[in-house]
């Protein structure tokens, strides 16, 4: 009997159109485009004016239309991101009921800025398994709804998109071949969003009342290291040589974050896709937004061997390797779009920063969770 694999058949990415530049942010954050420049590599990131849900279901009707498949064949949505409308009901239900796949299960999957991919690997391994034939994978990010835009750390490095892709079964070798997953949990502190969470309740936070941990330096050189071991790893166990990989899309953290790991996996930064000047951190997003994106500039090539590393909050991190299958262009598009936006990036984060309390409120509450882990022996 012949071996199954999950096949890459279809990609679609959902980008908002407005822009927050550098500059922009400094009308409101003691900073300037040349220290955020010199720092990240990014000059601006989006900021959506629709909800998360919204920029899913874009993104998967276009990846859907790429493929050829019909939405009523899906057997499973993986909704990858930190970015939920609410806890209960989930939002891969609400990318499932506008979408039309009645008979798809809809699965949340919150491992940060691995998300997406955290979510490629658990799909190809139920299609490679029997359980499922056809599944749709998003990566989504609405970081600008929660983001504490009075701290200039995190400010400046996130914003908002969307990008999915569709797997379907097939007997000929292709998609996702091998993966290395882990965490390093003994960092977990080190990137946290304090406001989030049964550990908040009862101390009257409110959504958007948030306080962000990172602790930059950590964060570099855990994530340099882990995505960097992982990618060798992972490369090792099939017998891959960095020569023979034609493409690295890895996590869009930073710009030297970036060019860290491709020096250690031993890969020239030609073969490295770079979006995070135009799009920044947008957390689980990041790699299915750059996939498109090498997709569309035909940077893609049949057989091809892509590696893709990512690193988030946990601290999770990942290296995939995926063997491209025939096609690179899509077998049709979709007319699904975004309403238009009526204001500016600027304005919508100037309104969610007014509806923010800029550290008058009292945040005693957001340290139950770290009190709690003191308590255990774990912080």
């Amino acid at each position: 009997m012949p071996n199954t694999y999950a096949a890459i058949t279809g990609w679609g990415a959902c980008m908002p159109p407005a822009t927050l530049t550098n500059d922009d942010l400094s009308t409101f954050l003691e900073t300037s485009d040349e220290w955020i420049t010199s720092r990240t590599g990014m000059k601006e990131r989006r900021i959506s004016h629709v909800s998360a849900v919204e920029l899913s279901t874009v993104a998967a009707q276009r990846a859907l239309a790429c493929a050829g498949l019909e939405a009523a064949d899906l057997d499973l949505i993986i909704y990858g991101g930190v970015s939920n409308e609410e806890l209960c009901p989930n939002s891969a239900s609400g990318v499932q009921l506008a979408l039309g796949a009645r008979k798809a299960a809809a699965v949340d999957l919150n491992t940060a800025c691995t998300s997406f991919c955290y979510g490629l690997a658990t799909a190809t391994a139920m299609i490679r398994t029997g359980l499922i034939r056809n599944a749709v994978v998003i990566g989504v990010e609405l970081i600008s709804r929660y983001m504490d835009w009075s701290n200039r750390n995190v400010a400046v490095l996130f914003g908002d998109g969307a990008a999915a892709v569709v797997l379907q079964a097939s007997d000929v070798e292709q998609g996702m071949l091998g993966a290395v997953l882990g965490c390093d949990a003994e960092a977990r502190q080190t990137l946290r969003v304090r406001g989030f969470g049964c550990g908040y309740s009862g101390y009257g936070i409110t959504f958007g009342d948030t306080l962000w941990d990172f602790d930059g330096q950590v964060i570099f050189k855990r994530a340099v290291q882990a995505m960097s071991q992982a990618s060798v790893q992972v490369l090792a166990d099939h017998g891959v040589r960095a020569d023979d990989v034609s493409l690295v899309i890895p996590h869009q953290a930073n710009l030297r974050i970036i060019e860290s790991v491709a020096k250690h996996a031993g890969i020239p930064m030609e073969k490295v896709i770079v979006t995070v000047q135009k799009y920044g951190n947008m957390s689980a997003a990041t790699v299915p937004v750059a996939l498109v994106e090498a997709l569309d500039a035909g940077r893609v090539q049949p057989g091809s061997w892509i590696l893709m590393p990512a690193f988030g909050g946990g601290l999770t991190y990942c290296s995939l390797l995926v063997k491209w299958g025939d096609r690179i262009t899509p077998r049709a598009t979709s007319s699904a779009a975004l309403p238009p936006v009526t204001e500016s990036a600027l304005a919508m984060v100037n309104r969610i920063r007014a509806n923010q309390d800029p550290h008058g409120r009292s945040f005693a509450g957001l340290m139950a969770p770290v009190f709690t882990e003191a308590r255990l022996g774990m912080s």
